[in-house]
């Protein structure tokens, strides 16, 4: 052990970080390395296991340098050892044409085999060894090769000119560290007081950490889980439990509310970057997202200048986000999502989409190349989660798009149009088996299939690389991504998937669904080495963290509300059935008991349906009926601005006098969580209905899948995810401490027994009413009540 700074760096990100410049290039690039590029090593390796190759070769370097420790470390494709000497093969997989290929076609592919050889070479005291540059093409499987040899002495005036480009990036780490760490060992929790479950939830949010375990966390609305989590994750940092936080999120608000705890705690005095990841298609400058040279001037040059920027930034700012990205991207001229990837690297937390870790087709492989990273995973909202990680480890393919394409291609590309009319030759076959109901089902992956969507694949990828910008490219691009997709997915297929084909809409689709992506996502988590899944509706518990990926071993806990019970009251309407078949029976009545919510106090109101139908319905009959009460209602087109303008309406203003509102929303909808409508913003929560899925083929799949394995079909596929929605509604009432509101819920099923086992504590009293007068006694009782005095 050393007492010097130490520096861990692949051989691969050193060179990549240190010898980029140029554009970055849309320019086709063949997508499917995972797919072919592990078998272009190993036909190599495996051609040549007898004349001396030894394949994966991992390799590590430790050295004391100016003041720092490093340890370097990669994996070689092959070491060959014969009677004549020692060479260091790189094998790189590709779709051009090998003619299009010379020696000097990649600088940082000999960067990358000398930093290799220089090590083997070190290690075993070799005067000098051989460099190799494999070329793999996939579709022919031709191979061409480049080969060098280089002295021990000139791999060390390589390797060591790398390591002092690099020696101002490790000083700059070096100095951060050391400072971040001094300002989070004086950092004290950032408020006055822990409130109720806080400290609870902190202290095991810790404890899971230092243990690397996965923590499910049930914390009611008001306990502060974003400050609660973060806290003890930054403590754990500067006592090397952990190197890296992820804070991950569904939605842009949620990232918000940890920017907001990351302000709170620098004006307490804590040093630490964050950076906060934005979606391209967002962030780009440009009107259209082409990353290209020609089409915008952020890409052109980017590697350029792009490492510059990012000292520039790192040594002025500490919490980057969207705006502060922006802003420097301008300045520097380089394309801002790229650059935000970048600073990723040198931060201690990312703030980010739940994909950047889980999904398959976009996760930071920078980082989770290989799994058990120094990472702590906060995932905040993980109820939702579970939907968003079937989609993730899904796929789907239809047959329109081969036909089109097919037919375009027919006088173009024939062995394009050869391969395309297989697969909608095939995908004929498919529609015919689903005639019967629309649809045909089977638990294997569809086998036949997959060969005629390789085979596509390796030809639209010859294509593609030469005919940049013929009209044709966009469609098959778009075509060539989505076959890529299924591919990869085929690849996860297991007993926990299933196949289905579905005629609708005047096309067939097939689809890779993921039944239950629990073992998918346990597999992702190992990417670090702790995991914190924590919601305020992560309710049943046991649920939850099967369905998440936990293990016997993960931790779980569940808060109660810090919440006094008798700000909120709690009413339920069970004698209204709210059924599909019942639903055009209750109009009138729905409108009738809102109503009469509304008259016993004043303020605002949110009514929550179960469909768009369903909620367009009673409002055409509530505002005929009473067009004094002032009302909005979502609409399913809305977009960022019209979600805020619809807030607005229940925001007080100030020098005005606050009028009552009724918005009309939908369970499960942007409104019905995520919004933080405190005090006088919000009073009432009316929710219609038990907010189960609509029955569709897919809940039923999900629902039989279930009941093979544990019998509880229903409650995984329907019951849970309709009740987390209800919860969630209900969760946007009372957000402080001073807040008081009510909540309705009109459903004749929260009288039963099956959903009465799933209210949360804080639930409990509550009031079942039987009439109009006993609705409006209860109100009333409970407006009557003095305020709380905090």
């Amino acid at each position: 052990m050393t007492n010097q700074p130490e520096i861990k760096l692949s051989v691969r990100n050193l060179v990549e970080f240190m010898l980029r410049s140029g554009n970055i290039d849309s320019k086709f690039i063949s997508n499917a390395s995972a797919l072919e590029g592990t078998r272009a090593h190993q036909k190599v390796q495996k051609d040549n296991q007898d004349k001396g190759y030894t394949a994966e070769v991992s390799l590590k370097y430790n050295l004391t340098y100016e003041g720092f420790y490093f340890l370097i470390e990669g994996r070689a494709d092959g070491i060959i050892t014969t009677d004549t000497g020692v060479v260091v093969d790189e094998i790189k997989s590709t779709s051009r044409s090998l003619s299009d290929i010379d020696e000097d076609y990649s600088q940082t592919h000999w960067a990358q085999a000398k930093c290799y050889a220089f090590i083997y070479a070190i290690q075993n005291e070799l005067p000098e060894i051989g460099v190799q540059l494999t070329y793999f093409q996939r579709e022919s499987d031709e191979i061409k090769q480049f080969l060098k040899v280089f002295t021990q002495t000139e791999l060390t005036t390589f390797f060591y000119d790398l390591i002092n480009q690099y020696l101002v990036w490790a000083s700059l780490t070096s100095d951060w560290v050391t400072k971040r760490n001094a300002t989070i060992r004086a950092l004290d929790f950032p408020f006055e007081s822990y409130r109720r479950g806080q400290r609870e939830l902190a202290v095991a949010v810790y404890k899971s950490i230092t243990k690397h375990k996965k923590l499910f966390v049930q914390a009611p609305t008001g306990i502060g889980k974003t400050m609660s989590t973060l806290f003890p994750a930054i403590k754990s940092m500067a006592e090397g439990h952990t190197a890296k936080i992820f804070y991950l999120t569904a939605k842009t608000i949620v990232r918000e509310v940890a920017e907001e705890a990351f302000a709170k705690m620098a004006d307490q005095g804590l040093a630490f970057k964050s950076v906060t990841l934005t979606a391209k298609d967002k962030i780009c400058f440009q009107e259209e997202t082409i990353c290209d040279p020609d089409h915008c001037d952020y890409a052109r040059g980017h590697f350029d200048r792009v490492n510059p920027a990012i000292l520039d930034l790192l040594e002025q700012e500490n919490r980057l986000t969207r705006p502060i990205i922006e802003d420097y991207a301008h300045k520097h001229q380089v394309c801002p999502f790229e650059f935000s990837l970048d600073l990723t690297l040198w931060c201690d937390c990312v703030i980010c989409d739940y994909n950047y870790v889980f999904d398959p087709r976009v996760y930071l492989k920078r980082f989770f190349t290989d799994n058990g990273g120094d990472y702590t995973f906060l995932i905040d909202e993980a109820h939702n989660l579970v939907d968003r990680a079937r989609s993730m480890f899904s796929a789907e393919l239809y047959k329109k798009p081969f036909l089109e394409l097919k037919r375009l291609f027919k006088d173009t590309d024939p062995g394009i149009a050869k391969a395309l009319g297989k697969i909608n030759s095939h995908m004929i076959g498919l529609r015919k088996l689903a005639e019967t109901d629309q649809h045909y089902r089977q638990p294997e992956a569809p086998k036949d299939f997959l060969p005629l969507l390789m085979k596509f694949i390796n030809l639209a990828e010859a294509w593609l690389v030469k005919n940049e910008g013929n009209e044709s490219h966009k469609q098959l691009l778009e075509l060539y991504f989505n076959a890529l997709t299924f591919m990869r997915t085929a690849e996860f297929y297991d007993d926990r998937y299933l196949t289905y084909v579905e005629n609708a809409n005047g096309d067939t689709k097939i689809k890779l669904f993921c039944l239950d992506p629990s073992h998918l996502l346990g597999e992702a988590i190992k990417r670090g080495r702790a995991a914190i899944f924590f919601s305020a509706t992560l309710s049943p518990l046991n649920y939850f963290a099967e369905i998440l990926g936990g293990d016997p071993d993960s931790y779980k806990i569940s808060l109660p509300s810090p919440f006094d019970v008798k700000n909120r009251e709690l009413l339920i309407a069970d004698t209204i059935s709210t059924t599909f078949r019942n639903r055009e029976k209750t109009y009138p009545a729905i409108a009738t008991c809102i109503k009469a919510i509304l008259e016993q106090q004043s303020g605002n109101y949110l009514a929550y349906f179960p469909s768009y139908k369903y909620m367009n319905a009673v409002f055409e009959i509530f505002t005929e009926t009473y067009p004094e009460i002032i009302t909005i209602r979502q609409s399913p087109e809305m977009n960022e601005a019209d979600r805020e303008l619809f807030l607005n309406q229940f925001r007080p203003k100030p020098g005005t006098t606050q009028v009552g509102m009724l918005g009309f929303g939908v369970l499960g909808g942007i409104f019905s969580e995520g919004v933080d409508l405190k005090h006088e913003g919000l009073i009432g929560a009316i929710i219609v209905g038990v907010g189960l899925p609509q029955i569709c083929f897919e809940r039923d799949i999900i629902r039989d899948y279930f009941n093979e394995k544990n019998n509880a079909g229903y409650e995984y596929s329907y019951l849970y995810p309709g009740m987390n929605k209800v919860l969630q509604a209900a969760g946007r009432v009372i957000r402080t401490e001073t807040d008081r509101g009510v909540i309705v819920l009109i459903d004749e099923r929260f009288g039963s027994l099956s959903y009465r086992q799933l209210f949360p504590r804080e639930w409990f009293p509550h009031r079942r009413i039987r009439t109009e007068a006993e609705l409006k006694k209860g109100l009333q009782d409970f407006w009557a009540m003095p305020e709380p005095q905090i």
